[in-house]
C-alpha cells in the first residue's frame, strides 16, 4: 500500500495573463528581427522560409500563439508543426518509468532549407531540447534551428542555450515551474513556481 504524501505545496506566480501576452509579443518581434538579420548575413536564408515547431506538450500551444503574433508583426504567418519527442528522451526506458504515451508528431511541411524556431515552455536541464533536435533532424535538414522558450529556469545539465527567452528565473531543483495556458484547460494564462513544503513532526 502506497504512502499518501499530504505535504502542502507552496506556489508563487511569476507571470500572469498580461505578462504571458507581452512576453509572446516580444518574442515574436525578436524572432522577426533575427530572421531578417540572418537573411542579410552569411546564411542568406529567405525569411519566408521561417517555420515554427512546438515541442509537445508544453510548447505546442505556445508555438501556435507565437506564429500568430509573428504573422501580425511581419504580415506572413509561418507554418506550425508539433513534435513528439517521447521516444527520443534519454529516460524513457529507465526502470520504473511508466510506459510512454505517444502524442504524435505533426510537421506538415518540408523542413529542408528552412529557418526553424523550436519552441518549448520551460528550458531546464537541456535534455528535452537534445531529444527534440534529434527528432527534428530525422524529419529533414533545416538551414538552421533556433530555440525559443517562455521560461529559462537554469540548472542546465547539457550545453544548451536558448536564442529567445521570455523570462529567466533562478530556481532550485526541488521546485517545479508550471506553465498553465487556457488552451490546456487552465482558467487563465500563468506561470507559477511550486515547491512542496516539509511536513513537521508532532
Amino acid at each position: 500500500m502506497g504512502v499518501v504524501d499530504n505535504a502542502p505545496v507552496a506556489s508563487r506566480r511569476v507571470l500572469d495573463r498580461g505578462d504571458v501576452q507581452r512576453v509572446i509579443a516580444r518574442l515574436a518581434h525578436e524572432i522577426v528581427d533575427r530572421v531578417a538579420a540572418e537573411a542579410r548575413g552569411p546564411l542568406g536564408i529567405d525569411p519566408a522560409s521561417l517555420a515554427i515547431v512546438g515541442v509537445r506538450t508544453g510548447g505546442a500551444h505556445l508555438a501556435t500563439r507565437l506564429a500568430a503574433r509573428i504573422g501580425e508583426v511581419s504580415g506572413t504567418t509561418p507554418p506550425v508543426g508539433l513534435l513528439d519527442i517521447t521516444l527520443y528522451r534519454d529516460d524513457v526506458l529507465l526502470a520504473g518509468n511508466p510506459v510512454p504515451i505517444l502524442k504524435g508528431t505533426d510537421v506538415p511541411f518540408d523542413l529542408q532549407g528552412r529557418a526553424v524556431v523550436l519552441v518549448d515552455d520551460v528550458l531546464y536541464t537541456g535534455r528535452t531540447v537534445r531529444a527534440a533536435l534529434e527528432a527534428l533532424l530525422e524529419l529533414g535538414r533545416p538551414a538552421y534551428v533556433r530555440l525559443a522558450v517562455l521560461v529559462d529556469r537554469g540548472l542546465r545539465e547539457l550545453p544548451v542555450a536558448a536564442d529567445f527567452v521570455g523570462r529567466s528565473l533562478e530556481t532550485r531543483r526541488e521546485e517545479r515551474v508550471r506553465v498553465r495556458l487556457t488552451e490546456g484547460g487552465a482558467d487563465d494564462d500563468e506561470v507559477v513556481v511550486e515547491v512542496k513544503g516539509e511536513r513537521r513532526g508532532a
